[in-house]
């Protein structure tokens, strides 16, 4: 998006990517469906930000959804609204687009350097300049810029080129760098062996997850995750993620399943308690309540022999079934990450103080978004900011 920005503006540009090829964490996000952005009202969209949305909403005033929609048509890419409000491309791939958005950049100018990894600054000749470091399979190799936008990406999936090894060079000339850690990421469980050899892969449908307020109340989401062998993962706890990995970083690991969500307490209490006669707990409740499968198997594995006793009891675990997590999964796993340069070592434009004319845009800056074209979203916008500022740092006046 900067360079397109920049060759817009007549500015002659060099995009150099670490990897064989541009774009592969792109063409990974692509996999189960090019999810874009999301057609919800601007003011809910600007909130999936949280604590960054005054670092995010100038970014998205410049280019909000809408606007990435128009700019995938020019493409001549169709997008579609999905039952759940994301934005697609028609054909759901992001090959096709990637494609015709090269072609687009090669002809406006646009020279790319594939296995050019930055290795850090040279010494420039004159104030103003820029002197990259790339390391390519023919040696080092310098290279001279009158300005640079980095956009490196953060430390999720490494081995598609976001390896955060940049951040000892940025660190050098005094930029603030936030410490990585995962985002939309599962969590690790300390499950038995019979219920890990059980119910691994197993999808949890219609729950909801309860975390827990200041002032003792509970704030419930609904949605479907995933049991696996080391833990859970999934959706539903990809958008409570980065809530629950810094509950857990404050020493609080425990949050709240409610298996049935569509029952209410005193239903859930009422079928529970219902006399079963000769029937197993199990039985009576398969029959009473269709609980069955997971969901069962989760009930019986985060229940004492005492709570399965007590009918009061067990029917408060149903709706409120208390599961502690131990850690987030490694960030490598992670679809996203949190942390990168700090907003404090910009300006309003994307430039560090503390290198005037390189800009930063993208997965290394500090903020995170849940899944749903969030990501993806920002990440457009700020290249387009940046590539911006950039051109008119090089055309003062």
């Amino acid at each position: 998006m900067a360079a397109q920005a920049l060759a817009a503006g007549g500015v002659e540009v060099d995009l150099y990517d670490a990897m064989p090829s541009v774009g592969r964490k792109f063409l990974m996000a692509g996999k189960g469906g090019m999810n874009l952005t999301h057609s919800e009202p601007a003011e809910l969209f600007l909130s999936r930000y949280a604590e960054r949305r005054p670092q995010i909403e100038p970014l998205l005033r410049r280019f909000d959804a809408t606007a990435l929609r128009a700019w995938v048509h020019g493409l001549g890419v169709e997008t579609f609204v999905g039952s759940s409000g994301r934005v697609f491309p028609t054909d759901m791939k992001a090959a096709p687009m990637l494609r015709a958005w090269l072609h687009q950049l090669r002809g406006s100018g646009v020279r790319f350097h594939m296995r050019h990894k930055w290795i850090g600054w040279g010494d420039g000749a004159r104030r103003a300049l820029q002197v990259l470091r790339f390391a390519t399979p023919d040696g080092e190799r310098s290279v001279e810029a009158d300005a640079v936008v980095l956009a490196l990406g953060g430390a999720s999936w490494p081995r598609l080129g976001s390896d955060a090894a940049w951040i000892p060079h940025l660190e050098a000339r005094d930029v603030g760098v936030s410490p990585f850690k995962p985002s939309n990421c599962g969590f690790d469980i300390n499950w038995s062996e019979h219920f890990s050899s059980r119910f691994a892969g197993e999808p949890l449908k219609a729950i909801a997850i309860g975390l827990p307020l200041e002032g003792g109340d509970i704030e419930w989401r609904t949605g479907e995750c995933l049991l696996t062998s080391t833990g859970i993962e999934g959706s539903l706890i990809y958008a409570m993620s980065a809530r629950i990995r810094d509950r857990l970083a404050a020493g609080d690991g425990t949050f709240f399943l409610d298996l049935l969500p569509a029952l209410t307490p005193q239903r859930v209490h009422d079928e529970v308690t219902h006399p079963r006669g000769a029937r197993s707990m199990s039985s009576h409740l398969q029959s009473r309540l269709h609980l069955t499968g997971a969901k069962a198997g989760l009930l019986r594995e985060l229940s004492s022999r005492e709570d399965f006793a007590d009918t009061a009891r067990l029917a408060e675990h149903i709706k409120a079934l208390p599961l502690t997590v131990l850690r987030p999964r490694p960030i490598a796993e992670a679809i996203s990450s949190a942390g990168g340069v700090t907003f404090e070592s910009l300006d309003a434009h994307l430039m560090l103080d503390a290198l005037p004319g390189v800009f930063c845009a993208g997965e290394m800056l500090d903020w995170e978004a849940p899944t749903g074209g969030y990501l993806l979203t920002a990440c457009f916008a700020s290249g387009l900011v940046a590539g911006e500022a950039a051109l008119a740092y090089l055309q003062p006046g």
